[in-house]
Formats: structure tokens, C-alpha cells, sequence
């Protein structure tokens, strides 16, 4: 059934009072500071974890952040992430500098019913990306935890000791987010109201074979942005000067394109390439918005953003649309010249809010959205805040944390 969840929720689980070792995605951006620049993944976890004390839990959480490559690194630490969540729950949080061990083990046995206790970050242990069943075992009797909650969306597709090994130990079951998030990404790709619009940007294109080849066969438009842009124009023989693109990547849009020939008989209306772009000789904030039509790109020249045209041919196809997804900046967003697209868009389809199902991709997107929009993603049906997990799901595949988690 479309949108049906196939596993357990926790809110079919005899949990009540129980110890409940969460798996959540704090992997947060941070400022020069060490301070949390933008906390939407720590919210999102929020209503599993007052759910979990209206039922008398003892919460423990675990969570990674950064690429500390199985090493201690301070800059990568969660206690950030505590402090913040003592100001959003309202309520003491508390922080082991460990997530395994002797001090994970005597932090467990003092919590009481609704306390929450957030563990250091498990990345410091190799034996996580690795899917270690021994470190898995290890996060599991030291935190004495009687059941397991995945919650954390945005990992879900990585096959690591708290997504998948930990299952095998723990009876696991899924938290309100993971069930938000597959509802919504698996409904809108089986059954999207038409017309259908695709927006997508970002910087790699092999990250999104599965999902453009979904994209090709259900959309009435695919809009391009980004450095895919460049490289689907590159392909095409246009010149794309100094700008950032992914190499190697000829055979996926040959097949992209293929794929369309079947379906439509002009492909130009179908795939939209920007027909004007802004461009700058360096990347920097300094530096001027010079929109040129995509036949005049220099050799020196860095495209940073789509154009004032390619803008309007997004706008007028999303004003069409009953559905939006829109998966990948269009521009470098961070750099306010060049950020206009992505603004116009996320206007645009804010604007259409009841009138369209929107849903935007994890990731930088959903960083951009959050900032943009003012008021937590409300101009939007769906913010995902998984990148890799809502591209892979979107396109079909099957996710090893949901899948390890016990059947419905």
C-alpha cells in the first residue's frame, strides 16, 4: 500500500517505563564558534523523545556528527548538542563524554523515568561505519537499553552499527520521524499529482541515478540547476569555463537522455537546462552577479547560480504544477549573489502552498529552505532533513535502517 510503513513503530512496542536507546541525527552544522548554526535535525527529533516520556521512558540517545574517521575529536563533539536540547525540551539533559564503557554504564543505571541522557559521538568508535557487531553489542549493554528506536532519518541508509548491527541486539522498532519521512517521500513518488515538476541541483549527478531515472519516467518537467547542470551541458559540448562539475559522468546522462527520447518528442521542453546563468571569475562574496546567456560562457568564467530566464521558466513550470520535489540548490546558495534562484524558486512554490504538494530534499536544500523560509519550513508539505536517505528512497531503494527494524 503507498505510504504504508512496513515495520514496527514504537508506538506499538510494550516500551512503557522501559530503558530506550534512541538512535537520532544530530550530524548539525556548526559555526566558527563550535555553537549549533542551524538545529532543524535536533527539533525533529523532539516528538519521539516527549512521546518516549509521556510513556515513562528512561531516554538514552545516540547520534554522530561530523567525519572524525574513528578518532576523538573535540570539534566533532555532541555536548553542543545537549545544551541545546536542555533549552528545547526545558528540562535537564545530560551529557557522557562516552558512548560505550564504565561511564555510559553508571549514567544508565542512575536515570530516572522521562530523564534523558545524550551519548557522546559513536563516529569516535571505527566501529561504527564499519557495522561492527561488537561495538554494537558494546552501546547495548552498557546502556542497558531493553529496546531500540531508530529515529534518525538522515542515516538510515548506511548500514553502521547504530542503524543495522545494533538491531540483533536490541528489539527495534522505528520513531514518529523515520515514519514521517517514509510516508511522505514513498506517497508523493507512487502517486504525485500531475502536472509533476522536478527541480534538481546540487553537485553530483551519480548520487542521483536512481532518482532522475524515477524523475525521467514519472515528471512533466525536470529543471536543472547546479553543478549537474554543468555537467549535463558540458556533455552537450556547451563551454562551462572554471565551473565545478562531476567527471565521468557521460554514460548516466546518455542514458537520462535516452530515457526522455522514449517518453517525449522534444526533449529541450521536457529537461530544462538554464538558458542564462550568473557567472563570476572567483568564487567569493565579493564578487558582482554578470548573468550571460549559457552560449557565451568564457573559459574563465565560474557559473554560480542559474539565470534571470532560466528563473522564470522554473517559476512558470512550478506555477503549473500540483506536485514540486525539489532536490539540490541551484546555485552556491551560501553566497547571496548568487542564491537568487534558489530564493525565487522556494518563493514560488511557497506561494503555491495550497494549491501543490511540495516536498524539498535533505541536505543543503533543506539547510537553504530552513533559513529562507522564516518559519520552520512551513511554506512547505515536506522538508526532509535526510540528503542520501531521501534520494535513495525516493528512487526506490531499500534502506538498511528500515529494513533491520522489526516487521509490522
Amino acid at each position: 500500500m503507498v505510504g504504508k510503513f512496513p515495520k514496527r513503530s514504537f508506538r506499538d512496542v510494550p516500551l512503557d517505563g522501559a530503558t530506550v536507546l534512541v538512535r537520532v541525527d544530530y550530524n548539525v552544522p556548526l559555526a566558527k564558534d563550535g555553537s549549533i548554526a542551524d538545529d532543524f535535525r535536533i527539533r525533529a527529533s523532539l516528538p519521539t523523545i516527549r512521546a518516549l516520556q509521556r510513556r515513562r521512558c528512561k531516554i538514552i540517545l545516540c547520534s554522530h556528527l561530523g567525519r572524525p574517521n574513528g578518532k576523538k575529536v573535540a570539534s566533532d563533539s555532541l555536548e553542543p548538542v545537549a545544551l541545546r536540547l536542555i533549552e528545547l525540551l526545558k528540562r535537564p539533559v545530560r551529557f557522557v563524554d562516552d558512548c560505550i564503557g564504565d561511564k555510559v554504564v553508571h549514567a544508565s543505571r542512575s536515570l530516572r523515568e522521562k530523564d534523558v541522557l545524550l551519548l557522546e559521538n559513536v563516529r569516535f568508535y571505527p566501529g561504527e561505519e564499519k557495522n561492527d557487531v561488537q561495538f554494537a553489542k558494546k552501546l547495548a549493554t552498557s546502556t542497558q537499553a531493553k529496546y531500540f528506536v531508530q529515529d534518525g532519518f538522515g542515516v538510515v541508509h548506511r548500514a553502521h552499527a547504530t542503524t543495522d548491527a545494533i538491531t540483533q541486539y536490541l528489539p527495534s522498532s522505528a520513531g514518529l520521524l523515520v515514519e514521517k519521512e517514509y510516508r511522505a517521500l514513498t506517497k508523493v513518488m507512487a502517486n504525485p499529482k500531475q502536472p509533476f515538476t522536478a527541480i534538481l541541483g546540487g553537485a553530483k549527478i551519480s548520487d542521483k541515478i536512481g532518482m532522475i531515472e524515477k524523475f525521467v519516467a514519472i515528471a512533466d518537467h525536470i529543471v536543472v540547476g547546479g553543478a549537474l547542470a554543468n555537467a549535463i551541458m558540458q556533455y552537450r559540448g556547451m563551454e562551462i569555463g572554471k565551473s565545478k562539475t562531476e567527471s565521468g559522468c557521460e554514460a548516466i546522462i546518455q542514458k537520462m537522455y535516452e530515457a526522455a527520447g522514449k517518453k517525449v518528442d522534444d526533449i529541450d521542453r521536457f529537461i530544462l537546462l538554464p538558458s542564462d546563468v550568473a557567472v563570476a571569475q572567483k568564487i567569493d562574496p565579493s564578487q558582482p552577479r554578470n548573468v550571460i546567456d549559457v552560449r557565451t560562457v568564457g573559459k574563465d568564467d565560474i557559473i554560480l547560480d542559474i539565470g534571470t530566464k532560466a528563473i522564470e521558466q522554473a517559476v512558470a513550470c512550478i506555477e503549473v504544477s500540483r506536485t514540486v520535489v525539489w532536490n539540490g540548490t541551484l546555485g552556491m546558495s551560501e553566497l547571496a549573489n548568487f542564491a537568487h534562484g534558489s530564493a525565487r524558486v522556494a518563493l514560488a512554490i511557497a506561494q503555491r502552498k495550497t494549491a501543490l504538494t511540495s516536498i524539498v530534499g535533505g541536505g543543503d536544500t533543506a539547510d537553504f529552505v530552513m533559513h529562507w523560509d522564516g518559519h520552520d519550513g512551513a511554506g512547505f508539505d515536506h522538508v526532509s532533513t535526510g540528503g542520501g536517505a531521501s534520494i535513495e528512497l525516493m528512487s526506490g531503494a531499500k534502506l538498511p535502517g528500515i529494513e533491520a527494524l522489526m516487521r509490522a
